[in-house]
């Protein structure tokens, strides 16, 4: 029952990764038709970010009420609805409406599966749940790419991804027993912590070294995904069609990352994962500044910058414990994925501004200074709590 619960979990994470990487990849074909500008995409993206930091916060008072397995499914049939809705618009009006329930779909599964699997199972699990996060994120500008080639179809891509969904969420609602009977057995000797809530978190030192640190993170790892295509095409004069497969090498990158992750997280301290994932994604972002005129490099530096990114967020996660206590890593852990809806919220819209109204060259300089800053608060948090945790 244990196995194949955790199965259903890394089939769920598939199913949140697979739409994330979209509308990135078909938005240098898709903005034509619709008339919008470079930028239009980081406003749509915002709406989805901002629907999911909405669902997240409301997660665990879903999750208590319905259990994680309804969440779950509720969630992946939200997200299924809405890339169909995508597949048929006609009018930006109508992707700004599907954006509502594609975000709110995408929030809630992302913040139970992070904390449950936080709570009940093994370090390395944390790492594999996101490397089959990013499986899902790679295959997607893949069907993208594929749709793009016969006639620019981006709407079969949508269409496509709606479909695994689907699929997916038949799956999800046929094992919800299985959800129940675990759910069960765990509460019958589980003892539940005194919650601190938001505002006693926030007064525990070291929390908004680790929130500023996660809001960075998320914020260029989701400027990386949306702005890869339209930087390759704009700036670096690819086509539309190798761009899309290109900039799946970021989530390639990040998959590979993640899955190499899971074996070393038990030999090397988080920290070490982190430190070393950091220097991994400024060199990736130096080959993306390279002033050569072929796109192979910058197609190398965005394989590069997400194996670095790999470690990064299942890193920060795994040592909230460790760093805070666990009677209090409910609340952080659940602060920390509302701050990294807030970067993934804004950076990616501030990003298309400057692509639209000064030059998308900046976009490497954009994710290295973020980078820096992910840097600084992480080893302001070692700092404050040396000799701990590694």
């Amino acid at each position: 029952m244990y196995s194949l619960l955790l199965a259903i979990i890394y089939l769920s994470f598939i199913s949140l990764g697979l739409p994330d990487s979209l509308l990135g990849s078909a938005w240098p074909v898709m903005r034509f038709e619709f008339g919008a500008g470079l930028s239009f995409a980081g406003f749509i993206s915002m709406l989805i970010c901002g629907c999911t930091i909405i669902s997240s916060l409301a997660s665990d008072f879903l999750t208590r009420k319905f259990g994680a397995g309804k969440v779950t499914a509720v969630s992946v049939a939200m997200t299924a609805i809405a890339l169909l809705g995508f597949s048929m618009a006609d009018s930006l009006v109508l992707l700004c409406i599907l954006a509502i329930p594609y975000g709110l779909g995408a929030g809630a599964v992302d913040a139970a599966l992070n904390n449950y699997v936080a709570l009940h199972f093994a370090a390395r699990h944390m790492s594999w749940l996101h490397c089959f996060w990013g499986v899902g994120a790679s295959i997607s500008p893949y069907i993208m790419s594929a749709c793009l080639a016969v006639d620019n179809n981006w709407r079969g891509g949508y269409l496509t991804v709606s479909v695994i969904q689907i699929v997916l969420t038949v799956c999800l609602f046929a094992t919800l027993p299985l959800w129940k009977k675990m759910q069960t057995a765990e509460s019958a000797g589980e003892e539940r912590a005194e919650p601190v809530g938001v505002i006693g978190a926030l007064k525990i030192p070291g929390v908004p070294f680790i929130l500023l640190a996660f809001l960075a993170y998320c914020g260029l790892e989701a400027t990386t995904s949306l702005w890869a295509s339209s930087y390759l095409v704009e700036f670096r004069g690819s086509d539309p069609e190798t761009a899309a497969r290109y900039a799946s090498l970021f989530y390639l990158g990040l998959t590979g990352g993640r899955l190499l992750n899971g074996f070393l997280a038990d030999r090397f301290s988080d920290r070490t994962l982190i430190r070393v994932g950091s220097i991994i994604m400024l060199s990736g972002m130096v080959l993306l500044m390279l002033p050569i005129p072929s796109v192979i490099p910058a197609a190398a530096g965005l394989l590069i910058i997400g194996l670095g990114c790999a470690p990064v967020y299942p890193c920060i996660i795994h040592s909230t414990p460790a760093n805070f206590g666990a009677k209090n890593s409910q609340a952080i852990i659940g602060i920390q994925m509302a701050s990294a809806y807030v970067g993934s919220t804004l950076l990616p819209p501030v990003f298309g501004l400057i692509a639209d109204f000064v030059s998308v060259s900046w976009y490497p300089f954009w994710l290295a200074a973020f980078t820096v800053l992910q840097i600084a608060m992480t080893e302001r948090l070692n700092a404050l709590f040396k000799g701990k945790n590694g």
